[in-house]
């Protein structure tokens, strides 16, 4: 039974619940399928995390393996980012990774026992053919000319297809059920067809490869598994699942079960429309910190926490619903401000001097790295001369300003406050200094009788560094892009602003790749996993501290 009583009972729970309790099973086995050919995205993340976590919590065991049937679309590449993208999430696979290819020798042998029994026949009509003959919802099927060819002559055909005497699409090993049957995947399907093409695992050992209906029904079985968990696209799929297994010599009958998949607004997780966005140069890979992409969503800074806690919040239902972004964001949101160590970066950063400031003192201040948390404290330092944001200063403004005004003081956040009191400008008006005295007898405690009306965050000019920092956005603009017929017309023209003149603390200089923060007042950010190093600081903004996309859409 599962050890976990908090979690909610959601159906599949309560299948499993039934089946331990009757007998049926004395374990759980269940199994994480994925095709390598492309990257996992946030809707893997939601199967991912039943999968695992039921095997987890049921002391069961939960395989992966890859279905590499199709070996003109599949690389070594995706295989080991799924690896990587399964173990950052949190979990670890039974044994050895498995192959749907592990098992193609026994695949045959069953496609052979089928035709031996009558329930299997080579067809030669064209895929065109097959498409037409199958008819339509309202149309039955009709039968191929080839149904009835005798049994010895398609097992005589189906070796010479696997020996290689035919080419692409002359001829396929097609199930014999029933081609007028209301659900189309009965009528007759394609279990085997001719692929002239070199397979990265078995390389040109098969010229024929099976159909994923034909080959993850019997991989279950071959495995052991108990529960087969399958998105509800596959709900239809089903009675060809059973029949396969019902009609073969094996013993194991897994039972697949169905749930509803993770669709998320601002989101598509088509693979062949996130393969489009890379192909065509709008992302930069499958792991931009744009894409819905586990590797992606990563590389931007969501930890595997928050996914788990968003799959967690949305829970397991049949009903086809569609998940507010927001919610996903609010999950790394209420992750990291527990759990992010705050720093000062200064995104705009304009000079401010500090007139009444010794010109060759530099102080070692003391700030706390969380306001809430234990987790230490760091040095800053402060200088005659500092950088504040520019959207941090005007000249004039109305009472609702809190941050610095000409004639004004502010807090400079763990440090002195500031009075402005001068600006300098160019030519054209732009502000190139704000001139500011201190007041020195203000470190950690207000002037006498007068409270500064805000915080500023700041970074000594002397004693900071320059960074690049990677404002990222959604990547759509559009709640459904899916729906879209030009998806490329959905495209968030801000998702992207790169800020090349950051000025961030010193305490940063030597930053781990993937560490995250938060930028104070900014949002929350990670040093990016490959192109930040020493010398070379990038960053890239996970999310903002609030939510500014719900204001938006509310007013829409």
């Amino acid at each position: 039974m599962s050890d976990t009583p908090d979690k909610p009972k959601h159906f599949i729970r309560q299948i499993i619940d039934g089946d331990l309790e009757s007998g049926k099973h004395s374990r759980v086995g269940t199994r994480f399928p994925p095709e390598p050919n492309g990257f996992l995205h946030v809707g893997h993340a939601k199967a991912i995390c039943l999968n695992f976590g039921l095997a987890q919590d049921y002391q069961g065991q939960c395989n992966l393996r890859f279905d590499d049937t199709n070996p003109a679309k599949e690389e070594e590449r995706y295989a080991k980012a799924i690896e990587e993208d399964v173990h950052w999430l949190g979990f670890e696979w039974n044994g050895d990774i498995r192959h749907a290819s592990d098992y193609f020798d026994q695949l045959y042998v069953f496609a052979k026992e089928l035709i031996e029994k009558g329930l299997a026949y080579v067809d030669e009509l064209s895929p065109e053919d097959i498409r037409e003959y199958r008819g339509t919802f309202e149309v039955p099927g009709k039968n191929s000319p080839y149904r009835e060819r005798p049994i010895k002559e398609s097992l005589e055909l189906f070796e010479r297809m696997k020996a290689g005497e035919f080419e692409d699409g002359k001829m396929c090993l097609r199930a014999k059920i029933n081609m007028a049957s209301p659900n189309i995947n009965m009528r007759d399907p394609v279990i085997y067809r001719i692929k002239h093409q070199h397979h990265h695992r078995t390389g040109d050992k098969w010229c024929i490869y099976p159909m994923y209906d034909f080959t993850h029904c019997i991989s279950d079985a071959l495995e052991g598994i108990t529960h087969s968990l399958c998105t509800l696209e596959f709900e239809d799929h089903r009675p060809l699942y059973d029949w396969v297994l019902d009609n073969i010599s094996i013993d194991c009958h897994p039972q697949q079960i169905e749930f509803s998949r993770l669709n998320l607004e601002h989101t598509v997780t088509s693979k062949r429309k996130l393969n489009q966005l890379v192909a065509d140069g709008h992302v930069d890979g499958w792991d931009d910190p744009r894409m819905p992409t586990i590797s992606g969503m990563r590389r931007r800074g969501f930890t595997p926490e928050s996914i788990r806690d968003m799959c967690d919040r949305i829970g397991i239902t049949k009903k086809v619903n569609t998940t507010e972004m927001g919610v996903l964001e609010n999950c790394v949101r209420e992750d990291l401000d527990k759990n992010a160590q705050r720093v000062m970066v200064v995104l705009d950063p304009v000079k401010v001097v500090i007139t009444n400031y010794p010109d060759d003192k530099v102080e070692e201040l003391t700030a706390p790295n969380h306001p809430k948390e234990d987790m230490g404290t760091r040095t800053i330092y402060m200088s005659k001369e500092v950088f504040i944001d520019r959207a941090d200063f005007r000249e004039e403004a109305n009472k609702k300003y809190k941050r610095l005004v000409l004639g004004k003081s502010v807090r400079l956040r763990n440090s002195y406050v500031i009075t402005a009191t001068d600006v300098v400008k160019n030519e054209k008006g732009d502000i190139l200094e704000i001139h500011c005295e201190y007041d020195p007898d203000t470190l950690g405690k207000n002037p006498e009788g007068q409270k500064p009306k805000g915080v500023i965050h700041w970074v000594s000019s002397s004693h900071s560094l320059p960074a690049t920092v990677r404002l990222y956005d959604r990547l759509f603009n559009v709640p459904n892009p899916g729906s879209e017929e030009n998806l490329v017309s959905t495209l968030n023209p801000e998702s992207l602003k790169v800020i090349d003149g950051a000025r961030v603390e010193m305490s940063l200089k030597t930053v781990a790749p993937e560490t995250r923060f938060q930028f104070e007042r900014e949002g929350y950010f990670c040093s990016d996993r490959y192109d930040c190093k020493e010398g070379s600081l990038v960053f890239n903004r996970t999310v903002t501290l609030r939510d500014s996309w719900a204001k938006i859409e509310n007013k829409g």
